[in-house]
């Protein structure tokens, strides 16, 4: 006989699982036994069996229908006395369908009629993941922490599962600890027939007595751990793997440290020649207004005397670089203006270049012009003095010798350039003389027969102003290559080969060898406009240095070989102290100023008529 479930009245607390109703009244939650009807079907439980009504299965209601009420509020019969009268076992598919009133459902109840919890029971196979009855129950280590023991019912209404209202809270289920206890059976079955695998371990589930022991691993600061380390790398735990080499010094015996570790890469005497101190900054700037912005020309020059003279345009100034003092010395006509400028060997006379061709030689002590000499028909752009004789180069490509001692000064054309001569230097003694020009030649005249060069190198791409003969090798000669060149070329003018080349990366405006140090410096235009210092042979740059705004144009060595002055577009003169003798070396930079060691006093080794 089917029963009806009387409901009491709502009381005046809240349920979590209701809402309150517009009005006024407590809305019902669905009922388990309400299956029938169309609203509350389930599609995924088939509709329960009648079930009998059972006086013994009543029990009174709870005072309060809290969800988080614990097993103690209950007045009626255990969940455990109502296992126990269902007879269930784990094969069987029919169950009972009587349980015990849960303490935590939400339906309203009467004051007359007890609630009752129905289990419904389902057409659909209880699939058990636990131990069944004749399985022997599998002992698993507990977890850290606190175990939970979990049973689920397969049912078609969700029923919260909480710890303090869990079945196992107040039934105390446990699994079987041991499988020859006399329970063992009958809690397999519960546990795997009726509510499925407690997927959490309990911690009591587990004995101390059957846990397998575990690897132990041996510590890896053990001697046996590193032996086995040690045997399978194949490493001998005797020998040092880092080690001094050489060994450390010990402190009981001095020892240099510096000789000992800091073993020199490069020779001593290398090491020593490039610690030297060279200053990057000017000693000296002196003004050059209305200098010439003209790359072929050559407007200053220093004399053995210690003076230096600088053309600006038609007006030639002297500097003596003993007293500080500037001389005007000439003046040019409206007509012409100076294009090249050369001190004499005794520093006593200067000759200078004009636009219009003329050379002009002057008396520096007395200030007046000795004698002009004419025969080039276009400007004079270079000049070079070899004891008496006087060559110069002209636009036209053509080279004269004049000798200023006698009337008839022209001795001998030089005719191999086809474009301006702006490059002209003699040996030191007097062998053989270099040229270089605009149409990217390099001449080298022998003095015996100057008719033709002896030797005429092509590898410059642009114009050769710059030549410098070497002075403690004779034969070596340097030479520069203009802005679309940027090459410093040595030649052998013994064999005609040549020996070393540098790429500068900057147009080559002239060079001066070092009469202090085996090295060369090299003066630069477009586009660093800078000093670099070249050590020879092995051609490593020492030092660079930023001289100029723009382009420099002029460079002359003092006659000590100390000092190099500098001058550029930017109308600037400057003095560089690049080779500053050594501590200790012979001589002084006084006594070095004058061929004759007198002083400023000329001495005159030669009659001009």
């Amino acid at each position: 006989m089917a029963t009806t479930a009387v409901h009491t009245p709502v009381r005046s607390h809240s349920n979590i699982f209701s809402t309150r109703a517009a009005g006024g009244r407590m809305p019902l939650t669905p009922s388990p036994r309400g299956r029938n009807s169309p609203n509350n079907a389930s599609p995924f439980t088939p509709p329960a069996r009648r079930r009998h009504h059972d006086p013994s299965w009543h029990a009174d209601p709870p005072r309060k229908a809290n969800i988080f009420g614990d097993a103690t509020s209950r007045t009626g019969s255990s969940l455990t006395a109502a296992f126990a009268s269902l007879n269930v076992t784990g094969s069987s598919k029919s169950r009972s369908s009587r349980v015990a009133p849960s303490p935590k459902s939400n339906i309203a109840r009467s004051a007359a009629s007890p609630l009752r919890l129905d289990l419904g029971v389902s057409d659909w196979a209880l699939t058990g993941t636990g131990t069944t009855a004749g399985q022997t129950p599998v002992k698993r280590k507990a977890r850290s922490g606190t175990g939970k023991t979990t049973i689920r019912i397969n049912g078609d209404r969700f029923i919260p599962t909480r710890g303090a209202s869990s079945p196992t809270a107040s039934s105390k289920i446990e699994h079987p600890s041991r499988p020859g206890t006399g329970h063992g059976r009958s809690n397999s079955v519960l546990s795997g027939g009726v509510f499925g695998n407690d997927d959490t371990d309990s911690t009591n589930s587990t004995s101390g007595d059957d846990t397998s022991e575990l690897y132990q691993r041996p510590k890896t600061d053990s001697r046996e751990y590193e032996s086995s380390i040690a045997a399978a790398c194949g490493v001998n735990l005797a020998t040092r793997i880092l080690a001094f080499k050489p060994s450390a010094p010990e402190s009981s015996k001095p020892i240099d440290l510096r000789s000992q570790y800091n073993r020199p890469l490069k020779p001593v005497a290398s090491a020593t020649q490039f610690r030297r101190r060279i200053l990057t900054a000017p000693e000296r700037v002196l003004d050059a207004p209305g200098l010439v912005d003209d790359y072929y020309l050559n407007l200053l020059d220093w004399s053995s005397s210690n003076q230096v003279a600088i053309g600006l345009e038609r007006h030639v100034y002297v500097w003596n670089a003993d007293t500080g003092s500037v001389n005007a010395l000439c003046e040019t006509s409206p007509n012409t203006y100076v294009t090249s400028i050369k001190w004499s060997g005794d520093g006593a006379y200067i000759a200078l270049g004009l636009d219009s061709g003329d050379v002009q030689i002057w008396d520096v002590e007395d200030q007046t012009k000795l004698r002009t000499m004419s025969g080039h028909q276009s400007r004079v752009g270079v000049m070079s003095w070899n004891k008496a004789i006087l060559s110069t180069g002209s636009r036209s490509g053509n080279i004269f010798n004049h000798d200023v001692r006698i009337a008839e000064h022209k001795t001998a054309e030089l005719l191999s350039h086809t474009s301006e001569v702006c490059g002209l230097e003699w040996r030191s003694d007097g062998a053989q003389l270099a040229s270089g020009g605009n149409d990217n030649l390099v001449n080298i005249w022998d003095a015996r027969s100057i008719q033709t060069p002896k030797w005429t190198k092509t590898n410059h791409k642009a114009a050769v102003k710059a030549l410098a003969w070497c002075p403690w090798q004779l034969n070596l000669l340097s030479t520069g290559g203009g802005n679309y060149d940027r090459c410093i070329h040595f030649w052998n003018s013994t064999t005609g080969a040549r020996v070393n080349s540098i790429d500068t990366g900057s147009q080559v405006t002239s060079l001066k060898w070092s009469t202090n140090y085996r090295e060369l410096v090299s003066c630069h235009g477009m586009p660093d406009n800078q000093l670099n210092i070249w050590s020879y042979p092995n051609l490593v740059r020492n030092v660079e240095i930023p001289a100029h705004e723009t382009r420099i144009l002029h460079s002359a060595l003092s006659p000590d070989g100390q000092t190099l002055a500098t001058c550029a577009s930017d109308e600037n003169l400057k003095f560089w102290k690049l080779f500053e003798k050594r501590p200790g070396s012979s001589g002084s930079a006084r006594e070095g100023s004058s061929i004759t060691g007198k002083g400023n006093k000329m001495a005159k080794q030669m009659t001009i008529r």
